[in-house]
């Protein structure tokens, strides 16, 4: 006679964590089209609403990221509000699982502390790779747990090195 699974065993199997990619938003989805390819700009009126311009190939990868099993998030240390944020990638086919701005990072992670802590914490919110452009927060990430990928301005292969590296860190031991 098979054994009967213990009370939260099935739960524990069916809802297995996903691994979390962050993005941070200027110069690494947000871009300056004189300088990088860009996706086609919003159709007016929504172009005047949402002024930003999103990095070619953005909508691509986080919607191959998540069909890989991924969850994505935005990690930004911009005050733009979540809802503008959700309603600008909604136009996009863009859904992110979950949303830290700069409100919310000193809310939940400065908490008033004494200690200046770096502008993002991705470990904080379990987030095991985190896509940014600057040094600062690329080369914090050893003595506060967290992996980067440091974004180069232009980069035509920019998607596939962050899903290899994506699923390099997935595969580590553990």
């Amino acid at each position: 006679m098979p054994k009967k699974e213990g009370k939260g065993m099935n739960k524990k199997k069916n809802h297995e964590e996903k691994m979390r990619v962050s993005f941070d938003l200027d110069e690494v989805l947000f871009i300056n089209p004189n300088y990088i390819k860009a996706e086609p700009q919003l159709k007016f009126p929504l172009n005047i609403i949402y002024k930003e311009r999103l990095r070619l190939g953005t909508p691509d990868l986080i919607n191959e990221l998540q069909q890989l099993g991924y969850e994505v998030w935005i990690y930004t240390s911009s005050f733009r509000p979540e809802k503008y944020i959700k309603r600008l990638f909604k136009h996009y086919n863009v859904h992110f699982d979950g949303i830290v701005n700069a409100q919310r990072h000193l809310k939940e992670v400065q908490q008033g502390n004494k200690d200046i802590l770096p502008q993002k914490l991705p470990s904080k919110y379990r987030i095991s790779l985190h896509v940014d452009d600057e040094t600062v927060v690329c080369s914090l990430g050893p003595q506060y747990g967290y992996t980067t990928y440091k974004l180069e301005a232009e980069d035509d292969n920019w998607k596939e090195k962050i899903i290899e590296k994506a699923e390099h860190i997935k595969h580590l031991p553990k």
